[in-house]
């Protein structure tokens, strides 16, 4: 049998590829939007793609379903009862799919969803036992998957489905089958995963803390409560893979805009991400820019900040940087991405327009200035966790999806130094309280670690 996982960093997606180079056939997983790594191992191995599954309907990333049906042939398959609006080959409980070495058997485990499926599998070349599981939504390595996405009405109903589903349709297998979740660190779709890519139910079941809990009523009252924040961009990514993602070949390709043109843009309401770091964006930006670092988790935080529908324009530095932007915003649905910035920043300098910037101030800085009683807001943007585990003294505590929700109440004149942990989040909320009215806000160089290795002290009190 043919196994492979396939990841996708810091947006915490897996995909797998099961099958058989001896038959020639294989099935795909819960498949990414870019599938080019899926028709290479169809063209290296040899194998033609028969099937591709997705386990739910996703919340936070486009499925590359339909982009590999029309480039296979191979239908899309997914639970009888998924709510989409377009013809798929349904997958009923108990149902087996073969791809030469390589079978599949349905299980319905409904709770992260009402119609997510996990799948079984054998490798007949072995044995007909079963080996390992594909448990989609369901099951993590160190957590579950979150029940409350298809709304308050339902959290009730989903929460009893998930404990059947880890507790019953899960108790039944033995301890020793693999565990092959859809997703791992960095995942919105539930908290605390490790970073490792799989595990054993055994192991899950010694030391999972979610499946710790001695009664269904201790199991409830946790997961009623305390979810990951749901950035802007789940409703629409489940929307769209309910009616069927579009095509990459219909959204816009390479667009290298100039200055004229892209002010034109701006002019007519698209928003700018300027993807850059947060020193280079801090000393000089376009007016009205975002600051979202292309770094690990850019997808997830995107999602939080912008409208999945805005027309979008990019500030990067070169071609590269672009393709590799736009392929992380396709992932989360976000397809309307008019352009980048021709010559980039330097571009828009010389050409005598407008700049901005986002004042960075250092921890020796800041701490000299709190020492002689020159005290400005303090906001810490972390965390509730991270804000328990030290701060600055005298910081106010808002995390950033706080802000991003209404922004906050401080004054709008006052002097606002926004901290976090390393200066990511701190010039992501920056740049947006700046689009807000908050005309003297600034950002902690280094955020808390630069402040505990300049030697300053944090507190807990």
């Amino acid at each position: 049998m043919y196994f492979k996982q396939i990841q996708v960093p810091g947006l915490g997606c897996f995909s797998y590829v099961l099958g058989c180079p001896a038959k020639g056939v294989m099935v795909v997983v819960d498949p990414k939007r870019d599938i080019d790594d899926y028709l290479a191992i169809s063209r290296e191995e040899g194998m033609r793609v028969t099937h591709i599954i997705d386990t739910h309907v996703h919340a936070d990333h486009v499925s590359g379903a339909h982009e590999l049906s029309a480039r296979t042939g191979a239908p899309i398959c997914m639970h009888p009862d998924t709510p989409a609006k377009f013809a798929f080959t349904p997958l009923p409980e108990g149902m087996v799919l073969e791809a030469g070495a390589a079978r599949l058997k349905v299980l319905h485990t409904p709770g992260h969803t009402p119609h997510s499926i996990s799948l079984v599998v054998s490798d007949l070349v072995r044995s007909e036992d079963p080996w390992l599981i594909l448990t989609g939504d369901l099951l993590f390595v160190g957590d579950i998957g979150r029940p409350d996405l298809v709304g308050k009405a339902a959290l009730e109903e989903q929460i009893s489905n998930l404990y059947n589903s880890l507790f019953v349709k899960l108790g039944a297998l033995p301890d020793h089958l693999e565990v092959y979740p859809a997703h791992g660190s960095g995942s919105l779709c539930g908290k605390g995963m490790s970073p490792k890519p799989s595990t054993t139910l055994g192991y899950e079941r010694r030391h999972n803390p979610r499946l710790g809990y001695a009664s269904f009523e201790e199991f409830a009252l946790a997961m009623s409560q305390d979810f990951p924040a749901r950035p802007k961009s789940f409703s629409h990514i489940i929307a769209t893979n309910a009616a069927g993602a579009p095509l990459l070949e219909r959204c816009p390709l390479e667009r290298a805009l100039s200055v004229a043109d892209f002010e034109a843009r701006k002019a007519a309401g698209a928003t700018i991400i300027d993807a850059r770091d947060g020193a280079a964006f801090g000393g000089c930006h376009i007016p009205g820019a975002l600051n979202i670092g292309f770094e690990k988790q850019l997808a997830n935080w995107v999602g939080m900040v912008v409208d999945p529908k805005a027309d979008i324009l990019l500030v990067v530095d070169g071609r590269a940087a672009f393709d590799a932007m736009r392929t992380e915003l396709h992932r989360i649905g976000y397809d309307n991405i008019l352009g980048w910035l021709a010559g980039g920043m330097q571009a828009w300098i010389y050409s005598g327009r407008p700049t901005d910037r986002l004042e960075q101030v250092g921890a020796p800085e800041l701490a000299a200035r709190l020492a002689r009683g020159d005290s400005p807001i303090l906001l810490d943007v972390r965390t509730p966790a991270e804000w328990s585990q030290g701060r600055l003294a005298g910081a106010k505590h808002l995390p950033l999806a706080e802000i991003l929700k209404a922004c906050c109440s401080l004054p709008t004149d006052d002097e606002i130094i926004v901290y976090c942990g390393s200066g990511y989040r701190s010039n992501m909320a920056g740049s947006y309280m700046k689009n807000h009215g908050y005309s003297n806000v600034k950002s902690l160089a280094g955020g808390v670690l630069a402040w505990a290795r300049s030697g300053q002290p944090l507190v807990n009190q």
